[in-house]
């Protein structure tokens, strides 16, 4: 399975680099051609306009034709908070509908290795 991995703000610098020569369409049409299409940390950090634009453009022509799996630390409810609401609401449809959604709950996993000495290397 072909798999396309991008951070958001690495989703937003693709679009940005793509816009000065017209070629945004071309590149989005390049990440679908994976089977599955990873967008992760969404609501990590603020986002920027390109990254926003990438997210509903790589969303928008997926729909119905490829799967994509998103990372959030965000209720898909408060997208609207990281990017205009016309945006948001048109990505979240088209995200949610036909979607299965994974809430997760509790403590980080890393943090309570890390601080059971789990992972952690002692230099001498």
């Amino acid at each position: 399975m072909r798999v396309a991995w991008f951070r958001l703000e690495d989703l937003g610098a693709l679009i940005r680099a793509h816009r000065t020569d017209d070629s945004v369409t071309k590149a989005v049409t390049r990440i679908l051609r994976a089977e599955l299409v990873v967008i992760d940390d969404i609501g990590l950090l603020p986002v920027a306009t390109d990254a926003a634009e990438g997210l509903y453009r790589v969303v928008d022509a997926a729909y119905e034709k490829r799967s994509v799996a998103i990372s959030s630390n965000l209720h898909p409810a408060g997208f609207d908070e990281l990017m205009p609401k016309t945006l948001a609401t048109a990505t979240v449809d088209r995200l949610l509908h036909h979607a299965h959604v994974c809430q997760t709950s509790g403590d980080s996993i890393r943090l309570t290795q890390a601080l059971a000495g789990k992972g952690v290397t002692q230099l001498n």
